[in-house]
C-alpha cells in the first residue's frame, strides 16, 4: 500500500481553509448559520409573506389624539398663545417687513440691487446674470410671486444662518455637542422635505408662519455641519501660535478661529439658500405663497404652460443665487480687482445709493410694480407645444413608440414585476438580504443598522407601500447609474464632452426638486414611472459629476505604465481606471440613491403613489399619523439604503 504523505493528506484541506479565510464568506456563512436556526422559528410563529400583523404598532390612535389636541388647544392653551403664537407673529412681521421693503423698492430698485450686490460679490459677468434673470421673472408676468418667494427666502435663510451658526459654533468648539447633535442632523437631512409640512401646519396652521419655520428646520443642517466642520478644522499652528500669544479663548475665536473658517462658512450658507429656494417652494403645498404656489397649482390641472412659467423664475433664482455666493466664497482671500475707490465699504456705499435713487424714481414715476405692459405670456404656446407633443409623441411614433409607450413599459417590464417580487417576497428574507448586503461591505454595526432600519418600516405597519417605493427607488437608481457612469466616463476621457455637459450640470444641479415635475407632467402625465424619471432626472448630474471627477483623479503614473504596457484605451479604463475610481463610484451610487429617493416621494404629486402618496394624503388630510409613518417609514428606507450602499471602515476588533 502506497505511503500517503502529510503534504498530501492536507491537500484538501487548505482550499478550505482558505475558503474559511476569505472574509465575505466567512460572513454569509455565519449569516446562513444564524439564518437556518432563526427563520424555521420565526416561520413557525408568524407565517412567511408580508411583515407579520403581531409584530406591527398601530399610532393612528395616539397620534389622531395628539392631533385633536393640537387643534383644541391652538387658540387657547398658554403654550401656543405665549410662545408658538410669538414665534407666529415674529415671522409674519418678518416676512411682510421684507415683502414691503421690495414692493417699495420697486422693480427699478429690486432689479438694480441685485445685479449692484452680486457684482460687489462675483464680478460684473454674474451681475450681468443677475440683472438678466430678474428682467425675465418681470417679463413672465411673475414679479408679484417671484417677490413674495424671495421676501420668504430672505426671512428663512437669515433665521437659518443664525440658528445653524450658533449650534454649528457649539458642535465646534464641544465635542459632546458634535456628537450629540450628529444623528439629529443625520435624521434632520434624511428626512423628505414633505414630512415638515405637516406637523409644522397643524401647530402653526397652513400659512406663511408654517412655511417658513418648516423651511428653517430643513435648511439648517447644511450650515450646522459646514460651521462645525470650519471650526474644528482651523489650522493648528495658527490655533497654537495664537495661544501661545496669551490670547482668550473668545478672542481665539474671533481672531482666529471664525476667520479660519470664512471659506466653510460661507458654503454653508450657499447651501443653506439652496436647500430654503428647494423648501420655500415645496411650502406652497401648505399655504406659502409665491412662485411655489403658482407651480403647484398648475400642476394639480396639468396646466403645463403655467407651471413653467412660474418654473423658470424659481430656476433662474437658484442660478443666481447659486453662482454668487459659491463665487463670492472662491474670492476670499484673492487679490481685490477693480477700482480702488469701490472698495469695501465705499463699494457698499455706492450700491445703496444706486439703489436708492432708482427706487426713488420709480416711486416718483408710479411704476412700483413690473409693467404689465412689458409682460410676455409663454402659457398659452407652451400648453400649444405640450399638445402636439401629445398629439405626435406621446403615442403612434413608429418604430420607437412613444413617451406613453415608454412609460408604459417601463412600469409594466420593470417596475410591476419588482414591486411584485419584493412584496412576495417573506418577511425574513428581505430582512436576511438587507443583512447579507450591508454586512458584505461593512461590519456587523452596519448590518444592524441596517435590519433594524427595516424592521422598523414593519413595525410601523407600512410594510407593503415601503417595498412598493423601494421598488421605484431601485429601478430608478439602475436606471441612473447605467446612464451616469456611461455619460461620466464619456466626460472623463473626452475634455469636449464635460465641457458641453458643464452648463447643463449647472442648471439641473441648482434647480429645486418640485420643478423636475414639469417636463415629466408635460411627457408623460402622471404615474409611477414619470415619478421616476423625475427622480432620475434629479439625481443624474450628481452621478455624472462624481464619476468624472473619481476619473479624472485617477494617478496618471498608472495610467502611463498601463500605456506603457501597451493596453488599448478600453484596457485602461476597465483595468486601472475603474479600480482605481472605486471610492468614487460608490460614493456615486449612495448619492443617487439618496437622491432618487428624495423626488420618488415627491412624485406622490403625479401619482408616484405608495409612502410618497401617503405623506401627499397626510398633508391634504390633515392627518398626523398617515404623513408622520410614512415619513418615518421613508427615514428608515433611506437609513438602510445608505447603509447597503456606503462602505463602512472596520475597526479593529470589529
Amino acid at each position: 500500500m502506497a505511503t500517503v504523505t502529510a503534504a498530501e493528506s492536507a491537500g484538501p484541506i487548505r482550499p478550505l481553509s482558505a475558503l474559511l479565510r476569505n472574509r465575505a464568506l466567512g460572513k454569509l456563512l455565519l449569516l446562513a448559520v444564524a439564518a437556518a436556526v432563526l427563520v424555521p422559528l420565526a416561520d413557525a410563529q408568524w407565517a412567511s409573506g408580508l411583515w407579520p400583523k403581531a409584530l406591527t404598532v398601530d399610532l393612528t390612535e395616539p397620534l389622531g389624539k395628539a392631533s385633536d389636541w393640537i387643534s383644541d388647544n391652538r387658540d387657547s392653551h398658554p403654550l401656543f398663545l405665549y410662545f408658538f403664537g410669538h414665534i407666529s407673529n415674529a415671522v409674519v412681521l418678518s416676512v411682510r417687513g421684507v415683502y414691503l421693503l421690495l414692493l417699495a423698492l420697486g422693480w427699478a430698485g429690486v432689479t438694480a440691487a441685485a445685479g449692484l450686490i452680486a457684482w460687489r460679490l462675483a464680478g460684473i459677468r454674474l451681475a450681468l446674470t443677475a440683472l438678466a434673470s430678474i428682467v425675465v421673472c418681470g417679463l413672465l408676468g411673475m414679479w408679484v410671486p417671484t417677490m413674495q418667494t424671495l421676501a420668504l427666502m430672505v426671512v428663512a435663510v437669515a433665521f437659518s444662518v443664525i440658528l445653524g451658526g450658533l449650534l454649528g459654533l457649539a458642535a465646534g468648539l464641544s465635542e459632546r455637542m458634535y456628537r450629540g447633535l450628529r444623528p439629529v442632523l443625520d435624521t434632520m437631512q434624511v428626512l423628505p422635505a414633505y414630512s415638515y409640512l405637516l406637523p409644522m401646519g397643524m401647530v402653526f396652521g397652513n400659512g406663511v408662519p408654517a412655511a417658513v419655520i418648516a423651511t428653517v428646520i430643513y435648511a439648517v443642517p447644511p450650515i450646522t455641519r459646514l460651521t462645525a466642520l470650519g471650526l474644528r478644522n482651523a489650522d493648528a499652528g495658527v490655533m497654537e501660535a495664537v495661544a501661545s500669544l496669551g490670547a482668550t479663548g473668545r478672542q481665539r475665536l474671533l481672531t482666529a478661529r471664525l476667520p479660519l473658517s470664512r471659506k466653510e462658512l460661507l458654503l454653508g450658507v450657499n447651501q443653506t439658500i439652496m436647500m430654503a429656494l428647494s423648501m420655500a417652494v415645496i411650502a406652497s403645498v401648505i399655504g406659502a405663497g409665491g412662485l411655489g404656489d403658482r407651480v403647484y397649482q398648475a400642476l394639480s390641472s396639468v396646466d403645463v404652460g403655467a407651471a413653467l412659467a412660474a418654473g423658470i423664475p424659481i430656476v433662474l433664482l437658484a442660478v443666481v443665487l447659486d453662482r454668487t455666493t459659491g463665487a463670492a466664497g472662491e474670492r476670499i482671500g484673492a487679490e481685490p480687482t477693480g477700482s480702488p475707490l469701490l472698495r469695501g465699504w465705499r463699494g457698499w456705499t455706492a450700491v445703496a445709493a444706486v439703489t436708492a435713487v432708482l427706487a426713488l424714481a420709480a416711486r416718483l414715476s408710479g411704476s412700483l410694480t413690473w409693467p404689465e405692459s412689458w409682460t410676455v405670456a409663454i402659457a398659452e404656446p407652451v400648453n400649444t407645444a405640450k399638445d402636439w407633443m401629445v398629439d405626435h409623441i406621446y403615442t403612434g411614433v413608429p418604430v420607437v413608440g412613444g413617451t406613453a409607450d415608454w412609460a408604459g413599459h417601463f412600469t409594466s417590464w420593470i417596475l410591476d414585476p419588482l414591486r411584485s417580487g419584493l412584496q412576495g417576497m417573506p418577511w425574513w428574507l428581505v430582512l436576511l438580504v438587507v443583512a447579507a448586503l450591508a454586512w458584505l461591505i461593512g461590519t456587523w454595526r452596519t448590518a444592524l443598522t441596517a435590519v433594524l432600519a427595516m424592521a422598523t418600516i414593519g413595525v410601523l405597519g407600512v410594510w407593503k407601500p415601503s417595498l412598493d417605493t423601494l421598488s421605484q427607488v431601485l429601478a430608478s437608481v439602475a436606471v441612473t447609474l447605467v446612464l451616469g457612469f456611461a455619460i461620466g466616463i464619456a466626460a472623463a476621457r473626452s475634455a469636449r464632452v464635460e465641457k458641453l455637459l458643464r452648463p447643463v450640470l449647472d442648471v439641473f444641479q441648482t434647480m429645486p426638486q418640485f420643478v423636475y415635475l414639469i417636463p415629466v407632467v408635460a411627457l408623460f402625465m402622471v404615474g409611477r414611472a414619470p415619478a421616476a424619471a423625475a427622480a432620475i432626472v434629479y439625481a443624474l448630474p450628481a452621478v455624472i459629476r462624481i464619476t468624472t471627477t473619481g476619473l479624472r483623479q485617477v494617478d496618471p503614473a498608472a495610467l502611463e505604465s498601463a500605456r506603457s504596457m501597451g493596453a488599448t484605451s478600453l484596457q485602461q479604463l476597465r483595468q486601472v481606471q475603474l479600480p482605481l475610481a472605486r471610492p468614487a463610484l460608490l460614493l456615486a451610487v449612495n448619492q443617487g440613491v439618496v437622491l432618487v429617493l428624495a423626488v420618488v416621494v415627491i412624485g406622490g404629486l403625479v401619482g408616484g403613489g405608495a409612502l410618497g402618496y401617503d405623506v401627499v394624503a397626510g398633508i391634504a388630510r390633515g392627518e398626523l399619523a398617515t404623513g408622520l409613518v410614512a415619513g418615518a417609514a421613508i427615514v428608515c428606507l433611506g437609513l438602510m439604503l445608505d447603509r447597503v450602499t456606503q462602505p463602512t471602515e472596520r475597526r479593529k476588533g470589529a
